[in-house]
């Protein structure tokens, strides 16, 4: 089979995880012709390189499948310490973001985080490339990206600047398309909407990444709806949760009845816990290597810009688990706090909630706009 071929059977096996009506664009825009030469696999022990001069089947076969891919570290520094801060993301999810845009032929669209380009390309398929504009913070990437879209015959403005300011120069648009997710929506991408307008963006907090905030601007200058989707995307660069290392110090330590399951394995009431944490607060997992196959892990909630952290150590056949905190901060008090919050609301699921966008923040809501949970001042 030539590479042709493979392509086009690829292309093939990549539409069935799209929405019906988006296939057509799939087999008009290769997803391998954006993606870089080296990219990389996200797994337990961190990003795993696969170059495609070395392993030419693997690296085309991986960029047709149906997983998010790490297109580069650190910022493109080259640091070495292996943070992930850009990726082409998982096709089918893709799909169901561009279905949720609701594009139709001559719509101006305004996507921020242009990535890999393929999103834009994919936009450019259905409502034109004389229409979308897509902006890129990153110099690199914005240009990989323009020589992509051009070598494959999309004429789609790509600007190299910080998209939570948008791009006045191309407003009204009737769909801001967001591929990297936010804490608090930027209102010039409300102001760069027409009144009718729809924006899409991944949103969550920092404790909880996240849903798809799909809302629709008013001729009052406020946009408002409600969260669907399972969309966790990188996050804008000056929204990214901090990153942190835990080191021991002196401690308070207790128990706890509570096993993580309960509120950060269940996808609602970890939305329901990042609307009611103070903010800052984020969660990572570690695993322990244990040979029996024994689920040992500790779960560290984490807020460097107080010098907090807690640990929550899991154990089989314990019925209370260990938990540590330090600083002036007590993170799993605030976590369980949180946690009892959301139940006392009736454990409600994530697509009850809403988001209201004004000039001056933005404001949760359950059910109804009138039914406040949250107020998240603008920054």
């Amino acid at each position: 089979m030539t590479e042709t071929d493979a392509v086009l059977d690829l292309q093939f096996r990549l539409t069935e995880v799209f929405p019906s009506r988006w296939r057509d664009a799939i087999a008009r825009v290769p997803r391998h012709a954006f993606l870089p030469s080296r990219f990389w696999l996200e797994d337990g022990g961190g990003p795993v390189p696969v170059d495609r001069a070395e392993e030419p089947q693997r690296w085309l076969a991986l960029s047709y499948a149906d997983r998010p891919i790490v297109t580069q570290l650190d910022d493109g520094e080259d640091s070495g310490r292996g943070y992930i801060t850009s990726s082409a993301s998982q096709p089918s999810i893709v799909g169901e973001m561009l279905e949720a845009s609701s594009l139709a032929a001559g719509d101006r669209v305004l996507e921020i985080d242009t990535g890999t380009g393929w999103n834009a390309a994919l936009s450019a398929a259905r409502v034109g490339a004389e229409n979308v504009v897509t902006v890129e913070i990153d110099k690199g990437l914005a240009e990989q990206a323009r020589q992509a879209l051009a070598a494959q015959g999309w004429a789609v403005e790509v600007v190299t600047g910080d998209g939570t300011f948008g791009w006045p120069a191309g407003a009204p648009y009737d769909r801001v398309l967001s591929t990297a997710a936010v804490q608090r929506v930027p209102v010039a991408w409300v102001e760069q909407t027409r009144p009718g307008g729809r924006i899409l963006t991944p949103w969550g907090t920092t404790f909880h990444n996240g849903v798809l905030a799909e809302l629709t601007v008013h001729g009052d200058g406020t946009a408002a709806g409600t969260f669907g989707g399972n969309t966790a995307f990188m996050w804008v660069r000056d929204q990214r949760r901090p990153y942190a290392v835990v080191e021991e110090h002196a401690f308070a330590s207790s128990t706890t009845r509570l096993h993580p399951y309960e509120p950060i394995g269940d996808f609602d009431a970890s939305f329901g816990i990042g609307l009611g944490l103070r903010t800052g607060v984020s969660s990572v997992l570690v695993f322990d290597d244990d040979q029996e196959g024994n689920p040992f892990y500790t779960v560290y909630l984490l807020a460097p810009e107080s010098g907090s952290w807690a640990s929550w150590r899991i154990e089989p056949g314990l019925r209370e688990f260990p938990v540590r905190q330090h600083g002036p901060r007590r993170l799993f008090d605030e976590m369980e706090a949180a946690y009892s919050w959301w139940k006392r609301l009736g454990s409600p699921a994530y697509t009850r909630f809403g988001l209201t966008v004004t000039a001056q923040g933005q404001q949760v809501w359950l059910d109804a706009p009138d039914q406040l949970v949250a107020s998240l001042v603008r920054l």
